[in-house]
């Protein structure tokens, strides 16, 4: 529970899998303001098909909580997911993040964030994993937010963003806390974005600037450009095209086989 509110993760798995298998946790978009995790139960259906099991994050949004509320929750989640793994059956070395627009965005916030940051703080304390360095295995990012102070001011201000800052005096400083672009460095897990280069809510340059900057740091990384497309809702042939890549960078990053 955060702010009175109680928040809830939903596990699917192979009904008749004994063993552990790769883990992907969803966090479902909406810029941070509207969404649920039962609506994007579809996102995931192709890791479900190949035999992983899925944890489906629920977080706080705006009308509830402001920044960085939303990011507390998937950090704590995340941990909550180490601290239940023998139990769910969760392969702790194959856990990828992934999630499409503002869910993109928690997805590269919740695996690039160091150890030791104010934004594990609500998280609950456990004596056998609260000094575990968590590291996920890979990234998958859907046109996620890279940097949440471009879009609180100046010409790509978007209304989303400043709901979720709302009228906090610091707001600057709280969105460069919770933008993936703060936390570039080296040893990061491999990451790959899909990005529409035509996208007008999410501008495709968050992608770009992330690749390079990324790439300039040394890590495993990939863009992968949607000619022509927009905020998601791609045709066909580039949904499957980009899981082709996916699948191909999960196996090149030993992910899976």
């Amino acid at each position: 529970s955060a702010n009175n509110t109680p928040l809830k993760l939903d596990i699917w798995y192979p009904r008749d899998s004994q063993n552990p298998t790769p883990t992907l946790v969803y966090m479902h978009g909406g810029g941070w303001i509207f969404g649920s995790k039962e609506g994007a139960v579809y996102q995931f259906l192709p890791y479900l098909e190949r035999g992983w099991r899925v944890v489906n994050v629920e977080y706080r949004m705006a009308g509830n909580s402001l920044a960085p509320g939303s990011v507390e929750d998937t950090r704590c989640a995340l941990r909550w997911i180490y601290r239940n793994a023998l139990q769910y059956k969760f392969d702790t070395s194959k856990i990828v993040l992934t999630g499409h627009s503002a869910g993109g965005h928690l997805s590269l916030i919740t695996g690039m964030l160091p150890d030791g940051t104010p934004l594990d703080n609500r998280c609950y304390a456990d004596a056998k994993y609260g000094d575990v360095p968590i590291k996920v295995a890979a990234i998958v990012n859907w046109y996620g937010i890279s940097d949440v102070n471009d879009l609180i001011q100046g010409p790509n201000l978007k209304n989303y963003a400043v709901m979720w800052m709302g009228s906090m005096p610091n707001a600057a400083d709280v969105a460069r806390s919770v933008s993936p672009l703060t936390y570039v460095r080296k040893d990061l897990p491999p990451i790959i974005s899909i990005h529409g280069d035509k996208d007008d809510v999410v501008p495709y340059q968050h992608a770009t600037r992330l690749h390079d900057a990324l790439t300039k740091a040394g890590d495993i990384n990939k863009l992968v450009t949607v000619k022509g497309g927009g905020h998601g809702m791609f045709a066909q042939s580039d949904y499957v095209m980009a899981f082709e890549e996916i699948w191909k960078f999960l196996k090149e990053n030993k992910v899976i086989q």
